[in-house]
């Protein structure tokens, strides 16, 4: 069981990140933990994991949790063994096998002769049984690294596991080990994710937004029905008080012009009636302070209604504020763009793949390549943009205008400002009014125009590429996405799922989200196995 009651926490540069949080997770409970980019949820679960302290209230585990963290760089100069946290007992085991028994190394191995089988047992079970338990952490790919930190349940069998994002960097075929880990599994679990197959695997769902967290008691498509409920009566209260305030203004309207008539008619009765000029003024003065009066009433109910449908626009999801509107490609349906015959890519005089590939793709097709990691789709991705030559067989491609988009975004130039990017793709020499509207139309307000790319998240390089796409005279014939949801909350994962199914043109998308693959509705796909 963990719980924390009342946390808080504040960056070292003072700016408060989130406050009074309050959650529990009883014994066996595996729960998701959700929310938008930059809310704190890593932060959360190194509170937990006990790598930070928080800034007020108290966090309390039944034992110490295993944590599987999202990124890895600071483990690169560690061996296997040290971030498997049993370098110590190796060492000691060892000392004992060459005749050092000494009681420091006994109270190290503390009893755990199977230490090295275990570990070795693990590895193996994630397909790392070629890894050696004293290499170097650099050494390995990101999916790699994932799979030891997950091998690492298997050694220490712990009560509690936190996982931050597990599956960004692993193939199909880890990912699938994963999930039945999840399912089977007896362990404690909170798992921050936007992988959708794996958040269903979770029987509840704790969201963390500005306002706390939120308990949601089922997986995630519980969640997101409820969710669906909570924006259609939130819409509609939208629509409510707009019809409010239209209807505020128009009986202000009439209020005042009704209000000038009467002083005009009043008027006229004085100046016919012939009184003094100071009774007069008195009288006009009066008409003056009543007509103010009700400005005033009606000015307070508008700001009211107006601070009202504010507060409940911003409350909207951001998917439901974005608009998008991509052209259509110029090409028509169906035209042959690119056509492999006999295929065959070879590094050190080794050919990749195990068969020579045969494969066609026509305008408006949507294509998903797939393969374990290493298996040759981004070889795959250089040939078909020309950057490769195959080494057997041909590969026909015609002239078009094609956009890859890799996981990092890279068409975002970190030495420019959003809105210096957004000009080198106005080919279409918008007016400077003109591009901010449709930064605006993504999300990117006055206050991120001049910000550097190169502070962007990944859901905001995702969005400032989905502007640059829609602000060109025409949207590319062609787009290639490698494994674009890996770096993505889900909000923007559902984002860019929004903006690709508007997209007319020809798709060709590398993902093992298979969530995300059926959502932009991927027609067929290309499997790739290797031979090395």
């Amino acid at each position: 069981m963990l719980s924390l009651q009342g946390v808080s926490y504040t960056h070292p540069n003072k700016d408060l990140l989130f406050s009074f949080l309050n959650l529990v997770l009883n014994k066996h409970n595996k729960a998701a933990l959700i929310g938008n980019n930059g809310v704190g949820k890593s932060t959360l679960l190194k509170l937990i994991e006990g790598d930070l302290l928080p800034s007020a209230g108290s966090v309390w585990t039944e034992s110490k949790p295993y944590y599987i963290p999202q990124l890895f760089g600071q483990y690169d100069g560690y061996t296997i063994a040290k971030v498997l946290q049993v370098n110590d007992k190796l060492n000691a085991l060892n000392q004992i096998l060459e005749g050092h028994a000494t009681i420091e190394n006994m109270d190290l191995l503390n009893n755990d002769w199977t230490i090295e089988a275990r570990c070795k047992e693990a590895l193996c079970h994630w397909n790392l049984e070629e890894i050696n338990l004293n290499q170097k952490m650099e050494s390995l790919s990101g999916g790699q690294k994932t799979c030891v930190f997950l091998a690492g349940i298997e050694i220490h069998q712990p009560e509690i596991v936190l996982m931050d994002e597990p599956t960004n960097h692993l193939d199909m075929w880890s990912r699938n080990q994963l999930y039945h880990y999840i399912k089977n599994t007896r362990h404690t679990l909170l798992v921050v994710s936007h992988d959708r197959n794996l958040l269903n695997l979770l029987d509840h769902v704790y969201e963390l937004d500005k306002q706390g967290i939120t308990l949601y008691g089922g997986n995630y498509d519980f969640y997101v029905e409820q969710k669906r409920r909570e924006t259609e009566a939130l819409n509609q209260t939208v629509k409510s008080k707009e019809k409010s305030l239209r209807k505020a203004i128009d009986i202000e309207r009439e209020s005042m012009e009704r209000q000038q008539k009467l002083d005009a008619r009043g008027k006229r009765k004085q100046e016919n009636a012939g009184m003094p000029t100071i009774v007069m003024k008195a009288l006009k003065n009066s008409a003056e302070r009543s007509t103010a009066k009700l400005k005033g009433i009606h000015a307070e109910k508008l700001d009211h209604f107006s601070k009202e449908l504010t507060q409940l626009r911003m409350a909207l999801p951001e998917r439901d504020k974005m608009k998008m509107d991509f052209t259509n490609s110029g090409l028509h349906k169906g035209k042959l763009l690119i056509n492999a015959k006999e295929v065959n890519f070879g590094y050190h005089g080794k050919l990749l793949w195990d068969k020579n590939l045969d494969f066609q793709l026509r305008s408006g097709e949507r294509l998903a390549l797939k393969g374990k990691n290493g298996v040759g789709k981004t070889t795959i991705i250089k040939l078909i943009l020309g950057d490769l030559e195959p080494s057997r067989g041909s590969l026909e491609r015609m002239s078009l205008r094609a956009v890859y988009i890799d996981q990092n975004y890279s068409l975002v130039d970190s030495c420019l400002t959003v809105y210096e990017r957004m000009q080198q793709f106005n080919t279409g020499e918008l007016h400077e009014h003109e591009i901010k509207t449709r930064l605006n139309r993504f999300l990117f307000t006055m206050a991120d125009w001049d910000k550097p790319c190169q502070v962007l998240s990944g859901g905001e390089k995702m969005r400032l590429t989905l502007c640059a796409l829609t602000i060109s005279q025409q949207s590319p014939d062609f787009i290639i996405l490698d494994e674009p949801t890996n770096n993505l909350d889900i909000q923007n994962t559902e984002i860019l799922t929004n903006a690709i199914n508007e997209y007319q043109g020809t798709l060709l998308v590398v993902s093992h989200d298979e969530y995300f693959l059926q959502q932009i509705k991927m027609e067929r796909n290309i499997e790739l196995f290797s031979s090395i």
